[in-house]
């Protein structure tokens, strides 16, 4: 089997789902990760859970803050310890600006967005959307490629088991001297709902809402059943949301348990950034609008009385 390592994020000190997911990938025990940033016992421990036997650490005040050159130093200097040849990352906005970095300074392979992968002694196979989800190609790494670097779409992997395994830290000096670019500092936004790539539930809505002010109505049927609310690119190019609640080609893309989409027409870029959601519900009041097409459900009608109704049956079911 393939020497795999993976690279964790957290947030709020808490590893992120889509982390843990990748640890269902590997079905041996030999699976290592990388920390960068802290040295939080907490965060090792969790990846302990779900099984890394070994986590890197690399704790300095320049990777307080995402920086493409200081991090891609310090997960050099993590693979080249570890001997890894197979390095796994889920595809945040991060990641996507990382990884290729990571790749070119080892001569290796990169492959991104992916939705299955097979990892074995010899290969490493998997399955990525092409064409704006129009059709799924199988990747293979050639054997002149030693190191394959992956980026899987979060929640397309199963929740990882708890193992429990035996697992010790090491802590690496990396020198950061000659860096030509240094973060001062990162402002964060407000909102307090999961990232849309990590929610499991997400209600966008589009251009259907006819107005900023009606989003108020999505937020509404989002908070009992704790869901991230998202719009699609016509909705944040008018300026009715902020772009990093876009859904789609050029937004994010996710694949969320269940995707509501609400007063959403369904074109291309929009499909090609959900369409792997597992379950979606679909509310528009024209019959033919391509969205349907992608649903598991549709509804057909008027969505400032049909989104009132549905807020009310999910806050009573929550109160039971």
């Amino acid at each position: 089997m393939a020497t795999v390592i993976i690279f964790a994020e957290f947030i709020d000190n808490k590893i992120k789902k889509g982390t843990l997911e990748l640890f269902t990938a590997v079905k041996n025990d030999s699976v290592e990760a990388i920390l960068l940033g802290t040295d939080s016992a907490e965060l090792v421990q969790e990846l302990s859970r779900v099984g890394a036997k070994k986590v890197y650490l690399v704790k300095d005040p320049v990777l307080k803050n995402y920086n493409s050159a200081a991090y891609a130093a310090a997960a050099t200097e993590a693979i080249k310890k570890s001997g890894a040849t197979v390095v796994l990352g889920s595809g945040s906005m991060m990641a996507k600006d990382h990884f290729p970095r990571l790749a070119a300074r080892f001569d290796g392979g990169f492959v991104g967005d992916c939705t299955d992968i097979q990892i074995s002694e010899e290969h490493v196979t998997g399955k990525r959307p092409l064409y704006s989800g129009k059709c799924t190609a199988n990747f293979a790494f050639t054997d002149k490629v030693r190191m394959k670097f992956i980026l899987m779409r979060p929640n397309q992997l199963p929740a990882p088991q708890i193992k429990k395994v035996p697992t010790t830290a090491e802590t690496l000096p990396v020198s950061f001297e000659g860096l030509k670019v240094r973060v001062k500092e990162v402002i964060q936004g407000t909102s307090s709902q999961a990232d849309l790539t990590e929610a499991a539930v997400i209600i966008a809505g589009g251009r259907g809402m006819k107005g900023p002010e009606n989003f108020k109505l999505l937020d509404a049927l989002a908070k009992p059943i704790h869901a991230t609310v998202g719009a699609s690119r016509a909705v944040v190019d008018a300026g009715w949301t902020a772009h990093s609640t876009q859904v789609g080609q050029t937004g994010k893309i996710v694949a969320p348990n269940l995707y509501i989409a609400v007063g959403i027409s369904g074109a291309i870029q929009h499909l090609a950034g959900m369409s792997s959601s597992k379950v979606i519900v679909a509310i528009n009041k024209d019959p033919e609008a391509p969205i349907f097409k992608k649903a598991t459900y549709g509804v057909v009608g008027d969505l400032f009385e049909i989104i009132p109704k549905l807020t009310e049956e999910f806050t009573a079911l929550v109160s039971h």
